[in-house]
């Protein structure tokens, strides 16, 4: 399966987390955020950056999870809280996403989208013992971003 992340061209050429915290992680935990299309992705970066910087270049990272359903935990809208698409639902997001990312139970976590909750974003474990062996960054491509992004 191809999953995408939109990135600045500086951090684009390899597979690595800041650590910083998010919706489904704490601070120090190493995920890499993905989006199950390009134009997810592309909504997701507008979301949190605000807008897309026209002077900032970006490109479209593809990465590959194999297919082995073990691979993946997914948490379903039913399973969560009727809060978790608002701010109020960040700490408990973050509790089960942390424990996911200790656990090590799988590699990636399939999470529905908080702009599009029928689409999904795949965060990835890059500290799990199969994340080498089985998630790969196929390419790298030039964002196809439009300026009525902006």
């Amino acid at each position: 399966m191809e999953v995408f992340r939109i990135s600045k061209e500086a951090y684009a050429q390899t597979l690595r987390s800041s650590g910083s915290a998010n919706r489904w992680n704490t601070r120090g935990q190493q995920v890499i955020y993905t989006g199950s299309s390009r134009s997810l992705s592309s909504l997701e970066l507008v979301v949190h950056r605000g807008s897309v910087q026209p002077a900032t270049a970006y490109k479209v990272m593809v990465i590959s999870i194999a297919d082995d359903d073990y691979l993946i935990k997914q948490f379903l809208i039913k399973d969560l809280l009727s809060s978790w698409r608002s701010l109020a639902g960040y700490s408990t997001l973050q509790k089960i996403g942390s424990a996911w990312y200790d656990s090590q139970e799988t590699v990636v976590l399939k999470v529905p989208s908080a702009i599009i909750i029928y689409e999904y974003n795949y965060i990835i474990n890059t500290e799990h013992p199969d994340f080498a062996r089985t998630i790969q960054l196929v390419r790298t491509e030039d964002y196809f971003g439009d300026s009525r992004l902006l």
